[in-house]
């Protein structure tokens, strides 16, 4: 898989589902819930116990159909372990020169993450092709992307940490390429209760919010 066809991926559905869970088994779980609304996209983060392990099998049983990526990856040692245990993407909670280049070198698609305007335009620079904007929730949400995306339109950004299903349609509005969705998706009560259920259906709306949102802004321009 090419780093364009994980791009357009990402790009096509509006959503990365972040999952982060206190075991290895719940962390597959989440993920194949996930999958089963549509979304054949999920980052496994490196905070998992055994987080490789958990790449390693969800690439086995579910690629080419669905996307594996690696997100919380800190260094370039990690980054290539990922890549070397099957991840097509990977993402960071800030910037790392040498992780964006060794995902470079790789060919996988780079997802640096970024607070301020000058943070942002560096990941840019380097090499990240998308820049996550971390933690957005607490920096205001929707205006704080808005504001970003004026002057910098041209870089895609993925806004992580306050994106809930309340504020997914405005994120979009404003600007977001893509949404970094965690806890308010693959949460860990449904995962330690065993009823995926909602984690499914709440991918699923977080989909159809993404679809609406963007033919607003068609019908808008």
């Amino acid at each position: 898989m090419t780093k364009d066809d994980v791009r357009w991926r990402i790009i096509e559905l509006g959503i990365v589902p972040v999952v982060r869970a206190s075991s290895a088994a719940m962390a597959v779980v989440g993920a194949e819930a996930v999958c089963a609304a549509g979304v054949s996209i999920v980052e496994i983060t490196m905070t998992v116990p055994g987080a490789l392990d958990v790449i390693k099998r969800l690439v086995k049983t579910m690629a080419p159909h669905v996307i594996v990526g690696a997100g919380t990856v800190l260094d370039s040692d990690t980054a290539l372990r990922c890549i070397e245990a099957g991840a097509e993407f990977l993402v960071s909670p800030g910037f790392d020169l040498n992780t964006v280049r060794l995902a470079n070198r790789e060919q996988k698609l780079m997802m640096a993450g970024a607070m301020t305007p000058t943070e942002v335009i560096t990941a840019w620079k380097a090499g990240s092709d998308m820049v996550k904007i971390f933690p957005c929730g607490n920096l205001g949400g929707p205006r704080y992307l808005k504001a970003l995306k004026g002057p910098l339109p041209q870089i895609p950004m993925v806004p992580t940490g306050g994106v809930s299903l309340d504020t997914a349609r405005d994120f979009i509005l404003a600007g977001a390429t893509a949404l970094g969705v965690g806890g308010d998706l693959v949460s860990e009560a449904a995962l330690i209760s065993g009823d995926t259920s909602q984690i499914t259906a709440a991918a699923a709306k977080y989909l159809a919010i993404v679809e609406q949102a963007r033919r607003e802004m068609v019908s808008n321009n």
